[in-house]
């Protein structure tokens, strides 16, 4: 079961900041309960003005984004990267910058948007994709990629790192070459982008109807490093933390 956390953070600094007001207008001044209030108002208040406008943590939840993020990360994601949006609203009251290709996005998934998404932005408004035989061509333009390493993961053997490119930007991709994945042509329509998961063949992304070309509206932010590692089951893989999401 899904609960928007944000909406639950929100109501509760709402009701402190109420008992807090109606305890300094009465004669309850020193009843604990209004002392808690008092105490613990400002902090949720700040806690939910940096989730709202500035920086939101974010737990990946599977591996579709290896090798650049693993089940179990514990990512930043910059609320500020392409607009500023009142809480819970969905049009922003003002943009900050156009998104990119090769960003990595964190957005509302378009067929339930209480569940949040993470994928690499591949095509923009208008852009012409096509995926076949594991290689990607943009408005008609072959994007390179190299071999790097053989992954070095328990959770998907099998697997080799390749070092993509689109234009000036560099990231790495995962494939997994005796797997097979989802094929075929798309036009991105204007106000929706293309998302893939840097890992190809173990990815729900734009290729599927579901979730299909993201709108705009449904951006949440970038996201930006990893500040913890731990899937619950193995130990932290505390080489991770700290490092910068590209």
């Amino acid at each position: 079961m899904n609960f928007d956390f944000q909406a639950i953070l929100l109501i509760v600094t709402i009701i402190l900041g109420l008992i807090w007001l109606i305890g300094h207008f009465t004669s309850r001044k020193d009843e604990s309960v209004v002392e808690f209030s008092k105490a613990l108002f400002p902090i949720l208040l700040l806690v939910f003005l940096l989730r709202s406008f500035v920086f939101e943590p974010f737990r990946i939840p599977s591996g579709s984004m290896m090798p650049t993020l693993v089940k179990g990360d514990f990512i930043l994601v910059k609320k500020y990267a392409y607009s500023l949006r009142f809480p819970m609203a969905h049009n922003p009251f003002l943009t900050i910058a156009e998104p990119q290709r090769g960003d990595v996005v964190v957005f509302n998934f378009p067929c339930d948007t209480s569940i949040k998404y993470i994928k690499r932005l591949v095509g923009l408004p208008g852009d012409e994709i096509v995926y076949k035989d594991k290689q990607l061509l943009i408005n008609g333009e072959l994007m390179p990629y190299r071999f790097q390493e053989i992954f070095k993961h328990p959770r998907q053997y099998g697997s080799h790192i390749y070092q993509e490119n689109f234009s000036d930007e560099q990231h790495q991709i995962l494939l997994t070459p005796s797997r097979r994945s989802v094929e075929g042509e798309y036009t991105v329509p204007e106000g929706h982008y293309f998302m893939m998961g840097d890992n190809r063949d173990n990815s729900a992304d734009s290729r599927y109807d579901c979730p299909g070309f993201v709108p705009w509206n449904h951006f949440v932010g970038t996201a930006t490093r990893i500040w913890f590692n731990w899937d619950f089951e193995n130990a932290p893989e505390w080489q991770r933390i700290g490092q910068k999401i590209e």
